[in-house]
C-alpha cells in the first residue's frame, strides 16, 4: 500500500493529485500545521524537514514533492505522465518541474510572512512587495506558453501540470489573476479532470487563508 503524509490543501496536494492521475491505491494519513503533528519524532524519521509531502511507496520513503512526482512517473512509464529521455519535450518537462519549485518558494515566503507571522512580529511592507513582483515574474513564461496550448507540454497533461498547476490555486491570494486570463483557463481545465476532483475529495478543508486576498499595502 502507497502511504502519502499530506496536509489538506498543502503543496502535497500535488501528489494527493498525480496517484489519482496514475490511478494508483493509496492511502492518506492527515497531518495539520498548527497542531504540532509535523513535529512530531514519529513523523520526523519519515520526513526529517517536518514537511509534507512524505510519501511510502515500494519500500521506500520519499520526502521531496519533485522526487516524488520523477520516481512515481518513471516507475510507471505506462502512464505516459511524463516524456522519456529519447523524447522531444524532455527538458522542457524537466525544466518546468524545477521552475514550480522555484515560485513555490516565493509562495512559500509570502505565505509565512503575510499568512502565518502573527503580532507582535510584523513583514516589511517592502519585502512583500518584491515578493509579489518576483511571484508575478513567473505567471509571465506561464501565460505565454499557455496562449498557445491547453497545457504545458505540447504534448499533453503530464506531470508538470500537478506539480507545477497547483501553485496556482494559492498563488490567486497574492496576485490579481484576472490580468491572466491563460492560466484563469488553465486553472478551469484543471479543475475540470476527473482525477483533480477525486483529490479534491480526498483532501480536506484548507485551514491556511482566513481572507481572500492579501496585499503588502495592509501590513503598512
Amino acid at each position: 500500500m502507497i502511504t502519502l503524509h499530506h496536509v489538506a490543501a498543502s503543496r502535497s496536494f500535488r501528489t494527493l493529485w498525480l496517484l489519482e492521475e496514475l490511478g494508483l491505491p493509496y492511502a492518506v494519513k492527515h497531518y495539520k500545521i498548527r497542531d504540532g503533528s509535523l513535529r512530531d519524532p514519529a513523523f520526523l524519521e519519515i520526513s526529517p524537514a517536518g514537511r509534507v509531502p512524505a510519501l511510502e511507496v515500494d519500500g521506500k520513503v520519499i520526502f521531496e514533492s519533485q522526487a516524488i512526482t520523477q520516481y512515481l512517473c518513471e516507475s510507471r512509464p505506462l502512464s505516459g505522465l511524463a516524456p522519456k529521455q529519447d523524447e522531444p519535450e524532455r527538458v522542457d518537462y524537466l525544466q518546468w518541474l524545477a521552475f514550480a519549485e522555484t515560485q513555490a518558494s516565493i509562495i512559500a515566503s509570502l505565505n509565512l510572512q503575510m499568512v502565518f507571522l502573527r503580532p507582535p512580529a510584523k513583514p516589511s511592507v517592502i519585502v512583500l512587495k518584491l515578493e509579489v513582483a518576483r511571484l508575478k515574474a513567473t505567471l509571465a513564461p506561464l501565460e505565454a506558453v499557455l496562449d498557445t496550448q491547453d497545457w504545458l507540454l505540447e504534448a499533453g497533461f503530464s506531470a508538470a501540470d500537478t506539480l507545477l498547476g497547483f501553485n496556482l490555486f494559492a498563488v490567486k491570494y497574492f496576485v490579481d489573476l484576472t490580468e491572466y486570463p491563460n492560466i484563469l483557463a488553465y486553472l478551469d481545465r484543471m479543475e475540470a479532470r476527473p482525477a483533480f476532483k477525486r483529490a479534491r475529495a480526498n483532501d480536506g478543508a484548507q485551514e491556511f487563508y482566513d481572507k481572500p486576498f492579501y496585499a503588502p499595502e495592509d501590513y503598512a
